[in-house]
C-alpha cells in the first residue's frame, strides 16, 4: 500500500471518527425534541439562540448547514455505516449533486455521499452553509484571504452552491 492510500484511508477513517452524530441534527439544540420539530421551528429555534448570545456574533446571524458533502471512494459502505448508527436512509445517485447518494438531515437539509469526481480528488468532509446572498458571501470570503475553489454555480433542482477554502479547510455556500 502506497503513502498516499494510506493517508487517503486515514483520512476517510479520521471523517468517521470525528463526524459527531449531532451534524445529522443540524439546527437543533440540545434540548429540543428532535422527532417533533419542523425545519421552520428549527430555524427560528436556532434564530433565538443565536439572539440571546450575540457576544461574539453579528445579531440575528445563524449558521445551518444547508448540505453536507462527504466525498469517498467507498459510497457504498460509507452510506451503510450511517444508516446503521443514525437511521438514515440513502436514495439513488443524484447527478445533479455529483452522483451523490443523499438522506435528509434533521433541518432539511442534505447529507451527501458521493465518490470523486476526478483522479486527484482527495475524501473530503465538506459543510454547505445557508446564505442569503451567495456572491456577497463569496466576496467577503475572499476579501478575508479564502481562495475561491469554486465560484456560484447553479445546480438544477437544488440552488447554489460554491466552495471556499481557508486554512486548508474546505467550506461551501449554498443558496436556495
Amino acid at each position: 500500500m502506497t503513502d498516499k492510500s494510506r493517508r487517503s484511508m486515514l483520512r476517510v477513517g479520521l471523517a468517521f471518527a470525528a463526524f459527531p452524530s449531532a451534524l445529522l441534527h443540524t439546527g437543533c439544540s440540545a434540548n429540543e425534541n428532535r422527532s417533533s420539530a419542523k425545519p421552520a421551528d428549527l430555524q427560528e429555534n436556532q434564530a433565538n439562540a443565536n439572539n440571546e448570545n450575540t457576544d461574539s456574533a453579528v445579531e440575528g446571524s445563524s449558521m445551518q448547514i444547508q448540505y453536507l458533502e462527504i466525498v469517498t471512494k467507498e459510497v457504498d459502505e460509507v452510506c451503510a455505516t450511517y444508516s446503521k448508527i443514525h437511521g438514515v436512509s440513502f436514495g439513488e445517485s443524484d447527478q445533479n449533486l455529483g452522483g451523490a447518494r443523499t438522506a435528509e438531515l434533521a433541518n432539511g437539509g442534505l447529507l451527501g455521499v458521493r465518490a470523486p469526481l476526478r483522479d486527484n480528488e482527495d475524501p473530503v468532509v465538506r459543510p454547505y452553509l445557508l446564505v442569503e446572498d451567495i456572491q456577497a458571501a463569496v466576496d467577503a470570503a475572499a476579501e478575508s484571504g479564502a481562495e475561491v475553489a469554486l465560484p456560484p454555480m447553479e445546480l438544477t433542482g437544488h440552488g447554489t452552491c460554491a466552495i471556499v477554502i481557508q486554512g486548508g479547510i474546505e467550506s461551501g455556500f449554498w443558496q436556495l
